[in-house]
């Protein structure tokens, strides 16, 4: 390193009091990485399951995205395809290669068609899962990965997400400690993708337009097991 770079470099760290020895600063960063400090909590989602459940559709549903809650696996073929008869979408889901969405009984809804993978040009619904709801915003929670291709939460018209209601935490910090200890010495996943409602922009004249960047529709499926 030529001696003035170095010399503004070290400018730059002592403005911001950084003149500490290398490893002492590495072993800082460490001890925060092994042992990230809460941000504030909300006391609104400080809650029993029960609870959780109640906030997390009514905050969802405030953000124009729709609700069911079924009482089995077995019960989403028929639900998605009544849902699709009613926003006048075709019987054809793009889903996500996610284990918990292999067991579903497709074929007992012998209208649906449905192929996996990768979002493509011209899919209309997508159906995938979530890793996490959160009941203080009503958002959904999806990582990137083989088994979820963040594809499938952008391109399609309507995005359809399938998940247990025990997934349902109270707040954000719940769901980075969840991610952190569910891949604990692992490769963290590329993308954290955090979906509060359907995609909507109201940069046009303050007129709100649904699906300006993403799905017009969202529609969340809570299974209870």
């Amino acid at each position: 390193m030529s001696g003035s770079r170095e010399r503004v470099l070290g400018a730059i760290r002592g403005a911001l009091c950084r003149n500490a020895r290398p490893d002492a600063a590495a072993e800082a960063v460490r001890r925060r990485l092994e042992h990230p400090p809460p941000n504030v909590v909300p006391m609104r989602g400080r809650l029993e399951l029960a609870g959780r459940i109640d906030l997390f559709i009514a905050e969802a549903e405030r953000v124009s995205t729709t609700t069911a809650r079924l009482g089995q696996w077995n019960e989403v073929p028929s639900a998605i395809a009544d849902y699709l008869k009613g926003v006048n979408l075709p019987a054809s889901l793009r889903v996500a290669p996610d284990p918990a969405l292999r067991g579903i009984p497709w074929a007992d809804e012998p209208l649906l068609e449905f192929t996996t993978g990768p979002a493509r040009d011209g899919d209309q619904v997508s159906v995938t899962g979530a890793f996490a709801g959160v009941a203080e915003t009503g958002t959904l929670v999806l990582l990137s990965g083989p088994d979820s291709p963040t594809t499938l939460n952008f391109m399609p018209d309507a995005h359809i997400v399938v998940f247990p209601v025990d997934r349902i935490v109270g707040t954000y910090e719940e769901v980075w400690a969840g991610i952190r200890s569910g891949f604990d010495g692992g490769t963290l996943p590329r993308a954290v993708n955090w979906i509060t409602g359907p995609s909507r922009t109201g940069d046009i004249e303050q007129t709100l337009l649904l699906g300006a960047h993403g799905p017009r529709l969202l529609h969340v499926l809570l299974v209870d097991v």
